[in-house]
This record gives structure tokens, sequence and C-alpha cells, in this order.
């Protein structure tokens, strides 16, 4: 089992923290630090972590396998160049451009990425890598978690694009104010993809709650909503030559409960071990997915 250190016990990091800890046989937290030690000692105690006073005891501590940040994106830089330099695996969220100067083994978190049924979607949609068309839909209620990650959420649903097909040569944007104030609240975007694909992404915090990426090809319509994690196949409708066309019933299957953040740690912790075993100089490891 992988012994980690949560570095910033915030929202999120408690998140990250809440999804293994005593659910998982490959990887625990046993330590952790953050900025605002008073706020973090009671979580802490009750998930046996022991607080350090700053990062590099973290770093300087043999008992600790690998560390996950949980910290500002803007302190990403700095710290995850210490951990490398200290030989330590790293999960880490936006990852700082000078990171692959490390070497390999160098990749980033991003927990829609592990979500089940994403990686066949081109396969189910066309039978082959590179079908017609990829979607994303994002809607976002203002206001909370999903009002302050909007940006973060449009980034993060390209990167999902690049991960399955990859480079994006062209992008046609057009964000709007609609009905908030003081935020762009609805955004499309048409991508352009070096494969021959078209993509479309459409962001807005003001319709109704609702995640959807779907991949349409000559087979038909592969799409996998979220947070219910619902695959659903809608094959390409057959009919005669004239008329109009018969839709074939869709495909369903549900992941009820599938816990995203547990299934990134635990492909983190097999990467580390990995990584123990016979790590790469200068190199560090960001769990399994880009972020």
């Amino acid at each position: 089992m992988i012994r980690a250190a949560i570095v910033g016990i915030g929202w999120w990091g408690r998140m990250l923290v809440n999804a293994v800890q005593g659910k998982s046989a490959a990887i625990r937290f046993t330590a952790g630090y953050t900025r605002t030690r008073a706020t973090a000692e009671g979580f802490c105690a009750e998930h046996s972590i022991a607080l350090a006073n700053d990062l590099d005891a973290l770093l300087a501590d043999p008992a600790v396998d690998a560390i996950v940040f949980a910290t500002p994106h803007s302190q990403h830089g700095p710290q995850v160049e210490r951990a490398a330099a200290a030989g330590k695996p790293v999960f880490m969220e936006k990852l700082s451009a000078a990171l692959p100067s490390f070497g390999r083994g160098t990749e980033g978190a991003h927990r829609r990425r592990a979500a089940r049924r994403l990686e066949p979607l081109p396969e189910r949609a066309d039978g082959t890598s590179r079908p017609l068309d990829a979607r994303r839909l994002l809607a976002l209620r203002p206001g909370g978690s999903a009002g302050r990650g909007n940006d973060r959420d449009r980034r993060a649903q390209c990167r999902s694009l690049i991960h399955l097909f990859g480079r994006i040569d062209e992008v046609y944007c057009l964000s709007h104010r609609r009905v908030m104030a003081r935020l762009e609240d609805t955004t499309a975007v048409l991508f352009g993809l070096a494969n021959g694909m078209s993509a479309t992404l459409y962001c807005s915090l003001v319709t109704a709650v609702s995640a959807r990426f779907a991949v349409f090809g000559t087979k038909g319509c592969a799409e996998l909503w979220t947070p219910e994690f619902q695959f659903r196949f809608s094959p390409t409708p057959e009919g005669p030559r004239t008329g109009r066309h018969a839709a074939a019933i869709p495909e369903i299957i549900e992941y009820k409960g599938f816990n995203t953040l547990l299934a990134e740690l635990e492909a983190f912790a097999a990467a580390s071990e990995v990584a123990h075993t016979s790590p790469p100089p200068g190199a560090i490891i960001c769990g399994v997915t880009r972020g």
C-alpha cells in the first residue's frame, strides 16, 4: 500500500482523502500539510493523518511514498519542482508548463478521465479511433464550486477531447453575458482537430444542470452522462431507401456510485509502485490522467 501525504487540506483536499481513506487497499493518506493548520487538525485526527509543519518535512520523510497536491494552481510550479527534486511521485491537477523537462512518467490528474466507458466511446460510435464529431455539453448552476470553477471546467473538457482524439488545430469561440451581471455565462466553441474530426463544446452557468460527452460516428452515437455515469449508445437508424428511418432502441448502461477519485488515486498508487521499483532519473509521476 502506498503511504501518501495530502498537501492542501481544504474542500478539495478533503474530497480526495474521503474518496480513499478506509476504502482502498492500494493507497492511504498517512501525513499532510496545510497553511491553515488549525482548521485541519480535527479532520486529520479523524482520519489518522499526521500533520507536518511544512512541505519540506513531508519531502524528507522516508515514510511518505508519494505526495498528493490539492493546492491553488498558482503554487503548482514551485511545489512540483521541489517534489521532483526530492524524488517523490506526485499527483497534481493543472500542471506546470515546465513539467516535461523532468523526463518520462510525468502526467497530471483529471477525475473525469477516470470515468468508466470514456475510452470506448470512439470505437462504439465508429469502430475506429477517428469518428466524425465529438460534442461536450456542460451546464452548471451559478454560485458555489460550480460558479468558481466554470473556466476550469471548460479547459477540462478540451483536455478530454485531446486525450481521446489528439491535437486541436482550429478554435472558434463565442462567449456571451446572457443573464449574469459580471460573468460571461454562455460559451460555445467549435474545434477542428488534426485528424479531421470536428468537435463542439457548450457551457452555460444559467440553464438546467447537465453534463454530457457524446461521440458521433458511422455506427451511431455513444454518450457518457455525468455525474450519474450513464453510458448510452444509439445505433445509426436503419430503414428503407425511401421514407423515414426507424430509430433503433438505444443501449443504456448505468454505473451508479462509481468513485472516480478512488479510481484515479489507485491508478496513481500503481504507477508510484513502479516508480519505487525502477525510478527513472529526475522524473516524477503525477497520476495517470492529464489535467
